[in-house]
């Protein structure tokens, strides 16, 4: 693969070396942990445990754990890297990595797992952290989606739960509603986010166009989105916005507060949903199901890494907190706490169901997401995802907007994801 750096990573790294100095991680017995997830419900809770039990190991270090916003956290960790001062502990989105390792900045983790011993074989999604032939991170979440819905506004419409995408569209339709008469609705069908970046926005459209039978590109990365069934995914998603049966202009927490407070008939969502829906004013109300979608939507979430320009003595360090968090404790434990599949092949998750009820749901769509290869990066647009993705942001809100025809705005995505492929 052709090495370069993305937009983003060769602005910051220019500004770095402009700069008077170009500092490394000062030695200290004081690691530096960057996260979205520390206020997390679940997630959270599941990585204050093993830092908790890392802390316990080793008494004389300790874990700084930071949160930075999911909408800020690409470019905080760009100019972390650039400046020389990454995260001992990185932790990355799994379509934000690729740039990292491209540049060799991320330790390969090879020679850390055989030395460990550690068996990869069927962890799920590790495929992903290959990375110029080396494990440039390990996977901690493949994931498939779940459907949340409101027993009590079905109810009142007299409504099933609905079990394919016409059954679906009927359901957002009656129970999208203007209940205080203003004009307003304030009651919606489903929700999405459309506020946050393009990776998110991709990732609420595709449970549209994968159940159309749409792939952005296909198992050899070529785009392939120009297609009758990306037409029809992209209408799908036209007609949810469009018809307002998702609100607008809201992050993705927002939109989940929305559901778990009982604004929102259906929400499609991944496994974190749950810990989200305890803390709602509508929780007796809501109940977890199948996707009326095949296949639901899902794959990679997060990875764990190490930067390269750290010390030998920091390193090994990590990489026993890196080895804390795989091992089959804290991998049972993701089960429990986090509510979430565990990546570890064969960790025991018996009696996950008595601590987690829908634990056998979060396996059954885990395994058919897994087994339709469904994953939110496009295979051959890995390194360009960001730009790709902001692309098609783009391009959906502009068909919205301007009131586009689908096919006429998959035509342009393709033509405009081929020359970004190309770059």
């Amino acid at each position: 693969m052709t090495h370069r750096f993305n937009t983003t990573l060769k602005a910051a790294m220019l500004a770095a070396l402009c700069s008077t100095t170009f500092a490394l991680p000062a030695m200290s017995e004081t690691l530096k942990f960057v996260s979205w997830q520390k206020d997390e419900k679940g997630y959270g809770d599941w990585w204050g445990e093993v830092i908790k039990a890392f802390e316990a190991k080793h008494p004389d270090t300790k874990i700084e754990w930071t949160k930075v916003e999911r909408n800020a956290y690409a470019d905080t960790m760009t100019t972390l890297f650039a400046g020389g001062q990454p995260p001992h502990i990185v932790h990355l989105a799994s379509f934000e990595f690729q740039s990292f390792a491209d540049n060799g900045m991320l330790e390969n983790l090879d020679p850390w797992i055989e030395k460990a011993g550690i068996n990869m074989e069927g962890w799920a999604g590790q495929e992903k952290c290959e990375w110029n032939d080396e494990t440039a991170c390990i996977m901690m979440l493949y994931y498939g989606f779940v459907m949340g819905y409101n027993e009590e506004i079905l109810s009142k419409e007299g409504l099933s739960v609905p079990t394919n995408w016409e059954e679906f569209l009927d359901v957002v339709r009656k129970t999208t509603k203007d209940l205080n008469g203003d004009g307003i609705p304030d009651q919606f069908g489903t929700g999405h986010e459309t506020r946050g970046g393009g990776g998110q926005y991709l990732t609420e459209m595709l449970n549209y166009i994968l159940d159309a039978g749409g792939r952005w590109t296909n198992d050899e990365g070529k785009v392939t989105i120009d297609t009758p069934e990306m037409i029809e995914g992209l209408t799908r998603w036209k007609t949810i916005i469009s018809e307002n049966l998702t609100p607008r202009d809201m992050t993705a927490g927002d939109v989940r507060k929305l559901f778990a407070d009982g604004k929102i008939a259906l929400k499609l969502e991944g496994p974190w949903l749950y810990p989200i829906m305890e803390q709602g004013a509508a929780f007796e109300n809501l109940k977890l199901t199948k996707p009326p979608f095949s296949p639901p939507n899902g794959g990679t979430s997060n990875v764990l890494a190490m930067p390269v320009d750290i010390s030998d003595e920091q390193k090994e360090l990590v990489w026993d907190f890196i080895a804390t968090a795989m091992s089959p404790e804290f991998q049972t434990k993701y089960a429990t706490i986090a509510n979430s599949t565990p990546p570890m092949a064969g960790a025991d998750v018996s009696g996950a169901e008595n601590e987690v009820p829908h634990f056998n749901l979060l396996l059954e769509t885990q395994k058919a997401a897994a087994e339709a290869n469904v994953d939110r990066i496009p295979t051959g647009l890995e390194i360009n995802f960001n730009e790709f993705a902001k692309m098609v942001m783009e391009e959906a809100q502009r068909m919205i907007i301007n009131d586009l025809e689908p096919a006429e705005v998959a035509k342009t995505m393709q033509e405009k994801a081929e020359a970004i492929q190309q770059q």
